[in-house]
């Protein structure tokens, strides 16, 4: 895993047959986001250890025209089989419809936490032209409520040495809690243990979620900080009784609509905890 990856075989197939990715990186003012990248089969293009992608953030997105040079994170996600490859590394090149990563990490995940959904697509070549995104100081009741339907969201962190990364979280509808504040939390579920995502908020609070209402083609970005925190095993809301949860404060927050997809067939994952 921490070697430089040659990617090629199963993984380069893989990647060549998806039609969603998620982009971990920072935009001109420094702050980090996380962005679908929506494409036909092929749009992932690996070969030794560089990744093409053959799409980038439309006009308006927070990551439109992010800068080169950065360390960058790539997700690729197939939700009708519960897959995913986490690639990280350094964006090399920035173009209107590509974007090139030398990459540092490629490795896969387990299915679990993963929601079975089946991809429905519209004109992916033309969404730039039909999306719009809106800016906002804090989170409105509708970006609440699409959180507290949620039963996924995708987590972007950063390591001030060590790269950025990009990682899934998945449970049952409202495993992500909202305070009055306007402040999230979400308990920590059991997964690689390898910790990439603490190891990374322990080090740099910065973060960035992303939100998919897998109806109505929106994309609730947002933009904060996050800390890890100690409950007691089995605490209200401790579902599956770690002991941990992580804070997270909102600094930016951007909706984009209109994004060409519908999802279709849920079976939520069955490793999902109860909430309490």
């Amino acid at each position: 895993m921490l070697a430089t990856p040659h990617l090629g075989g199963a993984m380069s197939r893989f990647l060549a047959d998806r039609d969603l990715a998620i982009l971990t990186g920072r935009d001109d003012a420094g702050e980090l986001w996380t962005s679908p990248l929506l494409g036909w089969p092929g749009f992932l293009v690996a070969h030794d250890s560089t990744l093409t992608v053959r799409t980038a953030p439309s006009a308006g997105e927070p990551l439109y025209r992010l800068p080169e040079g950065q360390p960058v994170a790539v997700m690729a996600l197939d939700l009708a089989i519960r897959r995913r490859i986490r690639l990280n590394g350094t964006l090399t090149r920035e173009g209107e419809h590509e974007l090139e990563i030398s990459l540092h990490q490629a490795y896969g995940n387990c299915p679990r936490y993963i929601q079975q959904r089946h991809l429905r697509h519209g004109d992916v070549e033309d969404a730039g032209g039909h999306t719009v995104t809106h800016r906002y100081g804090n989170l409105r009741p509708e970006h609440i409520a699409l959180i507290g339907r949620a039963d996924t969201f995708i987590l972007g962190t950063t390591h001030p040495t060590h790269g950025t990364d990009t990682s899934h979280r998945g449970g049952s509808p409202g495993f992500v809690r909202v305070e009055e504040s306007g402040e999230l939390w979400w308990p920590d579920y059991p997964g690689n243990n390898l910790f990439n995502s603490l190891g990374n908020i322990i080090t740099d609070p910065t973060t960035a979620l992303l939100f998919l209402d897998f109806t109505t083609g929106t994309a609730l970005q947002i933009s904060g900080r996050s800390a890890l925190e100690w409950v007691r095993p089995g605490a209200a809301g401790d579902d599956a009784e770690t002991g941990r949860r992580v804070h997270f404060t909102p600094v930016h927050v951007a909706v984009t609509s209109g994004l060409p997809f519908t999802a279709l067939d849920l079976a939520s994952s069955r490793d999902n905890p109860t909430l309490t």
